[in-house]
């Protein structure tokens, strides 16, 4: 990349790299959550201090207003074989409860209840799926493919319940990452309570805001305490957070859309903290699209759709502070990162986090960027 200029180079996917051992990345969570290690960092300079999550208040910015997502992770996962050959297939449902579900019709345009029409989803079969063809899914119903539209994402029909939820309950399993799952039990019981956050109400998400996983009651008591605010939004994690990045000029990837909501209180909080001068903490990359969807305008409450992709350029006129997992190289949430507080400083502590054996990813440590 020599004679390349430093915007040049920020913008190259390449330049998001960095040696990852497979050992850094966690397979077990930290217990009790809040017992996960915290690296301090500085935007634009780097490394400040090592801590723990409990002890997060300790540097915290005096007044500072923490926001937090609040999704629910939800059973999304569907396995099952092709009807036709036995195929295994897995679909992973990527809009749930985004409703309100529109009801199949039979032949004479009557609503069918027992059905559920045009979902998308992401699948994974050993030779792709077709229009037209029926999935049998394990535990009871089918999903029938109505299109393909490339990168794995399908729309699908799903028969065998009246309602989402109850197909979830039947045939529903935690979308959790593809290396969670390897050497363990599939969908362990311990793993349904451990990939949600302790205040997850909203249910919606396929993944989890992990940078919310590391709270406990007794740690966000002693924030109030302390006297810094709290307040939580939604925004319903889908395949726009995790997918891979596929463009080597970052200028030209975008993100999926995922959809968010902004409650009244939500939004008088930040509202209050802007006009104050306090300091907006983003609890977790997901938040912090929701909240810089809105640029330099006033937080408005209402719910929305947001394809922000967060790279360099990006001016952040809401958050000033952002607490963080480790992400992995060449990812979108770690160029968001780099955007945030300077890709070589952010590149430089990755490298050290390695070094003194932090842990990455959902069930990984987290870190401080102030």
């Amino acid at each position: 990349m020599s004679g390349e200029s430093a915007d040049s180079v920020d913008h190259q996917l390449d330049a998001y790299d960095f040696d990852l051992p497979a050992s850094a990345i966690a397979q077990e969570a930290v217990e009790p959550r809040d017992a996960a290690r915290l690296l301090v960092a500085t935007r634009h300079v780097g490394l400040r201090a090592h801590a723990t999550v409990r002890e997060l208040g300790a540097f915290l910015p005096s007044g500072a207003l923490l926001v937090f997502n609040d999704s629910m992770v939800v059973p999304a996962r569907l396995l099952g074989v092709k009807a036709d050959s036995g195929g295994a297939v897995e679909l992973l449902l990527t809009e749930p409860f985004a409703g309100p579900w529109r009801a199949k019709r039979d032949a004479s345009g009557a609503a069918d209840p027992s059905g559920l029409h045009d979902q998308p989803a992401l699948a994974r079969s050993s030779k792709g799926l077709k229009v037209g063809q029926r999935v049998e899914l394990q535990g009871g119903g089918s999903a029938v493919v109505r299109a393909v539209e490339g990168q794995g994402l399908v729309r699908v029909d799903l028969d065998g319940a009246a309602d989402l939820d109850a197909l979830l309950a039947r045939c529903g399993r935690l979308p959790l990452p593809p290396y969670l799952r390897q050497g363990r039990e599939d969908d362990a019981g311990s793993d349904r309570e451990r990939y949600q956050t302790a205040w997850a109400r909203a249910k919606g998400s396929v993944a989890a805001p992990t940078a919310g996983l590391h709270f406990t009651a007794p740690l966000l008591q002693g924030l109030r305490d302390a006297g810094f605010g709290l307040a939580t939004l939604t925004l319903h994690v889908g395949p726009g957070t995790f997918l891979p990045v596929r463009s080597a000029d970052l200028r030209t990837h975008q993100v999926l859309a995922e959809r968010y909501e902004v409650s009244p209180e939500a939004a008088a909080a930040i509202a209050a903290a802007r006009r104050d001068g306090r300091p907006i903490i983003a609890v977790g990359t997901t938040a912090t699209r929701v909240l810089e969807s809105f640029g330099d305008a006033a937080i408005a409450p209402g719910r929305g759709w947001t394809a922000l992709t967060v790279r360099p350029g990006h001016h952040f006129g809401v958050v000033q502070g952002l607490m963080t997992n480790f992400h992995l190289p060449r990812s979108s949430l770690l160029v968001l990162l780099g955007t945030f507080a300077g890709r070589g400083p952010v590149l430089d502590v990755y490298r050290q986090a390695v070094g003194a054996g932090y842990r990455f990813y959902s069930y990984g440590d987290a870190s401080l960027w102030l």
